[in-house]
């Protein structure tokens, strides 16, 4: 089954490329654009079946507002969030503003699609393990960046964990690849990954994120 969509998200890059994934399955992409906050306006006057929207942080202030005005002015038009993996909070806050689904954005394009579906059919897209642990943190709160480095400690790798500690130290790519002893494109694979897992755009952000939730001293004892 193919659907109208339109695609917004915070990153030009990954807006174009799922676009292009879409289409070449043969979805109708009516729109594509950046930043998520742009949603609304892609959407007026297109008649999309379903929205797909890209967000880095959707747990943050205002945030998800546009998927909120979108329930509100556009009731046909079921949302789906590309969030990062995975926070509990950015999964309730999504559900909260009116959003009928919450999608991973490292998921394959296969199961970008089965959330459209179910979207458009009117049922829940969320993968069970995210929605149990949305609930299982608005039942049982934690201290909030303590808890949040706890939790993006378990998802690193050991290598993970060391190049992010060269990140923060302020290392370049090709420093950290002389550093493991690798070349630096798989050095930049690593980088990528990392980032990925931690939900974050960039070197900068990944190590504001590190410092903020006191991650690296709950991955002390794993790098070195």
């Amino acid at each position: 089954m193919t659907h109208r969509v339109v695609v917004v998200d915070d990153r030009r890059l990954v807006a174009e490329a799922l676009a292009s994934a879409l289409r070449v399955r043969g979805h109708r992409v009516l729109a594509a654009g950046s930043p998520a906050a742009r949603a609304v306006e892609l959407v007026l006057g297109r008649q999309p079946e379903v929205c797909l929207f890209g967000c880095v942080a959707p747990e943050a202030t205002g945030a998800l507002a546009p998927v909120a005005r979108l329930h509100r002015e556009f009731p046909r038009c079921a949302v789906v969030v590309l969030g990062p993996v995975p926070r509990p909070m950015g999964v309730a806050a999504a559900f909260a503003a009116g959003a009928r689904g919450y999608v991973r954005h490292d998921e394959r394009i296969e199961g970008v699609e089965r959330a459209l579906a179910r979207a458009r059919a009117g049922e829940v897209a969320v993968a069970p393990s995210l929605l149990r642990e949305a609930f299982t943190e608005l039942l049982h709160p934690r201290d909030g960046a303590h808890a949040e480095g706890v939790r993006l400690a378990g998802l690193l790798t050991e290598r993970e964990a060391d190049v992010l500690v060269r990140i923060v130290e302020g290392e370049d790519t090709r420093r950290i690849a002389a550093g493991l002893g690798v070349a630096p494109s798989t050095a930049r694979t690593h980088v990528q990954r990392l980032l990925t897992k931690l939900g974050t755009a960039s070197r900068l952000e990944a190590a504001a994120l590190a410092v903020r939730t006191g991650l690296l001293d709950h991955l002390a004892g794993r790098t070195g």
